[in-house]
């Protein structure tokens, strides 16, 4: 699979940096695309999203909405091998006895198979020329989704493994852990989805920078609402601050995000232990026209699981993500596409996410954070 993704990240890389497509009268840009992480390992953490760089009029609200659609096929290798033998007997649906054989297979092991969809509303307001504060009010559904063929469909295109996908009933949800911590399984999504926990935070952006940098500093605060809930809250307070440097020139502009977590912890449907997750997002933003823009971004973060829980190294390595997308602007209005993939440790993140947000942005002031 990463022989497949490499080739493939490193065309798109060369078509960004390929001179201008158009003579943009004035650049403008956007920032990093606001996608957050969507990996069902640690969903439910507080995340820290990019900062934009355009800003708003003080006393003025500033709205977004963020959809995330994300497919995973997360498995250990002794499952990957149990499947791979079934695949001759057709597709089937995963039951007790199939829990009870992998139970009996040597060492720790999992399957995780299911889709999820994940949408965002921020209010951002602006209360002087230097402070922005905001709200996110999130909610998740799960499901065994649509996405399967399709995927199955390029593996075999291009002559890629199936990772055991084809012994398994397609768009089905099956949730199995054997680690050292936790025995669970689940054969339908224990949550149909739900409200998750709002996070509010607060931007500070009065920095002396030159003309061509800018520098922010914010901290945030996942509140829980209504207590555990399986697969929508851990029931536990989270909070994280985040430094966000961006560089612009003519047509180009380069970004980095660096951020550190304190992870509460959760109990369902693993135990995770409290943990400071940190989490690095550098990418890269080109101007087409004078409205349109292209953006490549990559994604690093911590694995929230430790040797107190696994000694998989699947699950205990770092998590990399790779995102493409684009942004048109329509006078206040900011659309935005991305297509992410995981990389390098490909069982431990899904295998494919797709973002579509749409924001509100009045009195833009290029060039800061928002």
């Amino acid at each position: 699979m990463e022989q497949m993704r490499l080739p493939a990240s490193i065309g798109l890389f060369a078509l960004l940096m390929s001179p201008a497509l158009v003579n943009a009268e004035e650049a403008r840009f956007y920032g990093l695309l606001r996608s957050r992480d969507l990996t069902s390992f640690g969903f439910l953490r507080l995340d820290m999203r990019p900062a934009y760089a355009v800003s708003i009029e003080p006393g003025n609200w500033a709205f977004e909405t963020e959809l995330g659609y994300q497919n995973t096929w997360a498995l250990s290798p002794e499952v990957e091998h149990y499947l791979s033998r079934l695949e001759p007997t057709g597709r089937r649906d995963l039951g007790p006895a199939d829990y009870e054989a992998i139970k009996a297979l040597p060492g720790e092991n999992y399957l995780l198979d299911l889709e999820s969809g994940n949408a965002d509303f921020t209010v951002h307001y602006k209360f002087s020329p230097h402070w922005t504060g905001y709200v996110i009010a999130s909610a998740v559904s799960y499901q065994g989704g649509f996405l399967d063929s399709t995927i199955e469909s390029f593996h075999n295109t291009f002559g890629f493994s199936d990772f055991g996908r084809p012994a398994v009933k397609k768009n089905d949800v099956n949730l199995i852990y054997d680690l050292k911590s936790t025995q669970f399984a689940s054969f339908d999504s224990p949550s149909d989805g739900g409200i998750t926990d709002p996070t509010l935070g607060v931007r500070f952006a009065g920095f002396d920078m030159p003309a061509e940098w800018a520098f922010s500093m914010e901290g945030a605060v996942k509140v829980p609402i209504d207590g555990e809930r399986p697969l929508l809250s851990t029931g536990k307070t989270d909070v994280g601050i985040q430094a966000s440097v961006q560089h612009f020139s003519d047509h180009h502009a380069f970004y980095v995000d660096m951020a550190a977590v304190y992870y509460a912890g959760a109990d369902f449907p693993v135990k995770q232990s409290s943990q400071i997750v940190p989490t690095l997002v550098v990418g890269y933003e080109k101007t087409l026209t004078e409205r349109t823009n292209l953006n490549l971004q990559g994604y690093i973060s911590r694995s929230v699981y430790s040797h107190d829980e696994t000694d998989l190294d699947e699950l205990l390595g770092l998590k990399y993500q790779l995102t493409l997308g684009f942004r048109h602007r329509i006078e206040g209005f900011l659309i935005s596409f991305g297509f992410t993939e995981n990389l390098q440790n490909v069982n431990n993140t899904p295998d494919i996410g797709l973002q579509l947000g749409l924001a509100y942005i009045p009195a833009r002031i290029p060039h800061t954070a928002l």
